[in-house]
C-alpha cells in the first residue's frame, strides 16, 4: 500500500515538472516569437555591408512624422525578390506600412496607386505619391524623400561663360550631378546672365560651375540681388594657371573674386599641390580632403573621402566658415610648370590649406546662403562616379542651402563590382581540377577500398 503511495505521489511529481517544463517552452517560444516580430535584427558581414541601409535612409526613416504606404506590384511568387530589402526599410519605421499587392488580384488597388506594370513601387503618404524607379535603396529612398518633402526645389546651373556643362555627359560634365539632383526632389535647368542679367525666380539655388572667362559687371550685381533676397548659391572656382593655347590662363576671373570676397572669403590666386599618398589615384594636382570642419554640410562627413582636382586655396573670415582643408602634406604653388621639382616645393608654403566655406548672409527669413569651393572638377562626372565622397558632399552642400538640414547624411553607394576574372590557363585549371580531377579521386578511393576488403 505504501509502495503504490509512493509511485502515485512519484507520477504526480513527474506530470507537475512535465507541465511546468511544457509551460516554460511555451512561454520561451512567445518571447522569441514576439521579439522577432518587434525586434528583427540581422548582421551584415559583407565587406562592402551590402545588406546594410545607409545613414540616409535610417535618417529620412527615422524623422517621418505621419503614416507612408509603400506598393510593391507583382504576382505572388514575385513578393520575395522584394522581400530582402523591403522587410529592412519595414524594420527601420512603424510609421513605414508595406503592402504587397497582385495587380490581376486586386486590380482597384493598383488602379487607384497608379501602378502600371509588374515590379512597380509607389509610395503614398495620402496627399502625395511618387515612384520608385527600381527596388534599389537609392530609388526607394529618393520617392520617400519626394513625398515627405512638400514644395519645388530647382537648381539653376549659370551658363555662357565656359561652365561646366550639366548636358555634358563626358568626363567634365556636370551630368551627374544633374541626375543626383533629379533623384533627389530637386529640378535642374541651365540660365544665362548674359543676355538678360536676372535670376530666374524659380531657381533656389544657383551653380556657378568654374567660368572661363569672367562675369561681367551685371551678372555679378544680378548674383548678388540674389544672395541678398535669400537666394541660395554655390561658386565652383579654377585655380589661376597659364595654360598653352587654345586653353590660355584659366582661372583668372577678378570679378567673381570681389564678389565672393564680400561675403569672406578671399580666392588665392595659386593652386594647391598633394604630395600626400592619398591624392595618388588622382595625381599631386588632386588634393584629398584632410580635414573637414563642424559646419552643417560636413558634420558627418568626418570619416569619408573627397577630393579637390586643380583647386585653388581660400582665406576664410567672419560670416564665411571653414567646411575644409587639405592634408599637412599639401603645398601652395603659383602657376607651376609640370613636371614639378622637389627644389619647386620646399619654397613653397606648405598646409593645410582651406579649400571650402559656407556662410551665411544676413538675418532672419530672408538670409542668403553661399558656398565657395576652390575647385570645379570636383563636380565633375569624373569624380563624382569615383568610390568617394563627393557625391554626398555635393547633395548635403544643397539640401543646407535649401534648409534641408534633415537630409544631410551619407547616401547610397552603388554595389561593388566584384567579379572574378579568369584567365584562359587559369579556366583550364578549373576544368581538370572540377570535371577530372575530383571524379578521379572518388573513383580511386573506391578502388583502394575494395582492394582492401576483397
Amino acid at each position: 500500500m505504501a509502495e503504490t503511495s509512493w509511485m502515485k505521489a512519484r507520477q504526480t511529481r513527474y506530470g507537475a515538472y512535465a507541465f511546468v517544463y511544457t509551460l516554460v517552452v511555451i512561454a520561451v517560444l512567445a518571447v522569441g516569437n514576439w521579439l522577432a516580430n518587434g525586434h528583427n535584427k540581422s548582421v551584415d558581414v559583407t565587406t562592402n555591408k551590402q545588406y546594410t541601409l545607409s545613414d540616409q535612409t535610417k535618417k529620412v526613416l527615422g524623422n517621418l512624422k505621419s503614416d507612408i504606404n509603400l506598393y510593391y506590384f507583382d504576382q505572388s511568387a514575385g513578393y520575395d525578390r522584394a522581400r530582402d530589402i523591403l522587410d529592412r526599410y519595414a524594420n527601420l519605421s512603424p510609421k513605414l506600412k508595406i503592402s504587397y499587392v497582385d495587380p490581376d488580384k486586386k486590380p482597384d488597388v493598383a488602379r487607384v496607386e497608379g501602378a502600371r506594370a509588374m515590379g512597380d513601387v509607389i509610395v503614398d503618404n495620402g496627399i502625395k505619391k511618387e515612384t520608385a524607379k527600381a527596388l534599389t535603396e537609392e530609388e526607394l529612398t529618393g520617392a520617400i524623400i519626394r513625398v515627405i518633402k512638400n514644395g519645388e526645389r530647382m537648381a539653376c546651373f549659370v551658363k555662357g561663360s565656359g561652365e561646366h556643362s550639366i548636358e555634358d555627359t563626358g568626363r567634365d560634365g556636370y551630368s551627374t550631378v544633374k541626375s543626383a539632383l533629379e533623384k533627389n526632389n530637386y529640378k535642374t535647368q541651365a540660365i544665362s546672365l548674359i543676355e538678360k542679367p536676372e535670376v530666374p525666380k524659380e531657381c533656389t539655388i544657383v551653380v556657378v560651375g568654374g567660368p572661363k572667362r569672367d562675369y561681367l559687371p551685371p551678372a555679378i550685381e544680378a548674383l548678388k540681388t540674389f544672395v541678398a533676397g535669400g537666394g541660395r548659391l554655390i561658386v565652383n572656382l579654377d585655380p589661376v594657371l597659364n595654360l598653352p593655347p587654345p586653353e590660355g590662363t584659366l582661372g583668372d576671373t577678378p570679378n567673381i573674386a570681389a564678389m565672393v570676397a564680400t561675403w569672406g572669403v578671399t580666392a588665392k590666386g595659386d593652386v594647391v599641390l598633394d604630395m600626400s599618398a592619398a591624392s595618388q589615384m588622382f595625381g599631386q594636382l588632386s588634393p584629398v580632403v584632410g580635414t573637414y570642419g563642424s559646419h552643417p554640410i560636413v558634420r558627418v562627413m568626418q570619416d569619408n573621402a573627397s577630393v579637390m582636382p586643380l583647386a585653388r586655396s581660400i582665406e576664410v573670415k567672419s560670416p564665411a566658415e571653414t567646411l575644409f582643408s587639405s592634408t599637412g602634406d599639401s603645398y601652395a604653388m603659383t602657376n607651376p610648370k609640370l613636371p614639378i621639382h622637389e627644389a619647386d616645393i620646399e619654397k613653397s608654403p606648405k598646409g593645410p590649406f582651406v579649400l571650402g566655406a559656407a556662410a551665411t548672409i544676413g538675418t532672419g527669413d530672408k538670409a542668403g546662403r553661399v558656398v565657395v569651393v576652390g575647385s570645379s572638377d570636383w563636380m565633375s562626372n569624373f569624380i563624382l562616379s569615383a568610390p568617394i565622397a563627393n557625391r554626398d558632399l555635393a547633395l548635403n552642400m544643397m539640401n543646407w542651402l535649401t534648409s534641408d538640414e534633415d537630409l544631410i547624411s551619407i547616401r547610397p553607394k552603388e554595389p561593388e563590382d566584384r567579379r572574378l576574372n579568369i584567365t584562359g590557363s587559369g579556366v583550364r585549371v578549373l576544368f581538370f581540377t572540377s570535371v577530372i580531377g575530383l571524379p578521379l579521386i572518388v573513383i580511386l578511393s573506391g578502388v583502394s577500398v575494395w582492394w582492401k576488403r576483397r
